[in-house]
């Protein structure tokens, strides 16, 4: 026997041309011709892969979902929701070309109001305050968090007492905020176990959001007049000082008003030296008319005499003196003074007069854009029950778990091809 019948030939070892010229010459030399054994190929066992594949269907899908919706059904207790709406507006009332001009402005101004209010309605600083008016661990405990209870929901209520951070992330859960975009407006829903207490907080909540825009807007109108009463209160400073040295000037010098003193003083002045010229001519006459009339011609001189220090003195008191070293300050200089003095009070009025005017350009300014929380629709009482949503909630759990065993089963069967 040939080595030919003990090799086993397959088409794909041997080309279809090749192989039958080989059977060829065996059957010509009388060598019995080779069997040729197929390629074993294996019949795939779909029936025991789909059952495989039905019975993960029904364990990762079947069974949650029926499990869920008896959840839902018998267990989940009745939620309301409470609805209200609010925006942040100013007091402020522009004309037509200003409100087109600062439009954008408005919209930079509203939306950084919503921002605020948003985050302040999912801080845990709300949280605290609406917890300690209203004991929200107790309010959202609900029917009970215990499993071992049928009649409680472990799922939807909140499983106190917590701490802040347990109650914030379960607040989140419950009370939605929506902003509507380019408009300011904030639209608020809140859930609760009960009609009263989903209004409760509702209205806890615009509360506070009224009292942070109130605090907001007071520090901001404090900021706005705050420089502006600051000069008003430094030019008033400076216009009592310059009062105070006006009126100690007037006592201890005495003068009232030194321009009328001057005027009289002059006056004085005026009179002395229309006498004095008066006696000179007195004089000249009698030493012309008679001269041997001795005693009348001194006594005339000792009228120029005396008219002629008593104008020294004035000079004196007008002046600096007769020898510069009078006791008694010079009139001029009191002139001088009182001057200074009255300047420096007379800008100290205009100043304060000035300042008062941009106080009250502040304060105006201040109250025309006071902002305040403008509440469009007040918190609702709800009447029924919208929440657990059973429907819409199965359905999502039934879509996620179908995505799950979906790409579970396309990773197994790739795994397999592979092998």
């Amino acid at each position: 026997m040939s080595a030919l019948s003990d090799i086993s030939l397959t088409p794909r070892h041997e080309g279809r041309a090749a192989l039958f010229a080989r059977l060829r010459e065996s059957e010509s030399e009388g060598v019995p011709a080779p069997r040729i054994m197929s390629p074993k190929t294996s019949t795939p066992r779909r029936f025991p892969r789909m059952a495989a594949l039905g019975l993960s269907a029904a364990l990762m899908i079947a069974l949650p979902v029926l499990l869920a919706s008896s959840y839902l059904w018998n267990r989940a207790a009745p939620r309301f929701l409470s609805e209200t709406g609010f925006s942040v507006r100013t007091e402020e009332a522009n004309s037509a070309v200003e409100l087109l001009g600062g439009m954008a402005d408005l919209s930079t101004a509203s939306s950084s109001d919503t921002d605020i209010l948003h985050d302040f309605i999912t801080s845990p600083d709300l949280v605290a305050r609406v917890d300690k008016a209203l004991d929200l661990r107790r309010l959202w405990a609900g029917p009970g968090a215990d499993w071992s209870d049928p009649d409680s929901d472990p799922v939807f209520a909140f499983a106190g007492p917590g701490d802040i951070e347990t109650l914030t992330r379960y607040w989140n859960r419950r009370v939605r905020v929506d902003r509507l975009a380019g408009t300011g407006l904030l639209s608020l829903t809140v859930e609760a176990f009960s009609p009263a207490e989903a209004q409760a907080v509702a209205n806890a909540i615009v509360a506070e959001s009224s009292d942070l825009i109130n605090r907001l807007s007071a520090l901001a109108r404090e900021d706005r007049i705050g420089q502006a009463r600051a000069e008003r209160d430094r030019a008033k400073a400076q216009l009592v000082a310059a009062r105070v040295a006006l009126t100690r000037f007037r006592n201890e010098t005495q003068i009232v008003d030194p321009v009328t003193a001057l005027a009289v003083r002059m006056g004085v002045m005026t009179s002395l030296q229309e006498q004095l010229a008066d006696a000179l001519i007195e004089v000249d006459l009698l030493r012309q008319s008679a001269p041997d009339a001795r005693f009348r011609i001194e006594a005339a001189q000792g009228r120029v005499a005396v008219i002629a220090a008593r104008i020294s003195e004035e000079q004196a008191r007008l002046g600096a003196g007769a020898n510069g070293l009078g006791t008694d300050p010079a009139f001029a200089d009191l002139m001088g003074m009182f001057e200074t003095l009255a300047t420096d009070l007379r800008f100290a009025e205009e100043n304060y007069t000035l300042a008062r005017a941009n106080l009250e350009a502040a304060l105006a300014e201040a109250d025309r854009r006071d902002r305040y929380l403008a509440l469009h629709i007040a918190p609702t009482l709800p009447e029924a029950a919208l929440r657990p949503a059973r429907w819409e909630t199965l359905a999502l759990i039934a879509s996620g778990l179908g995505l799950i065993w979906s790409l579970l089963a396309m990773v197994v069967a790739a795994l397999r091809d592979r092998r």
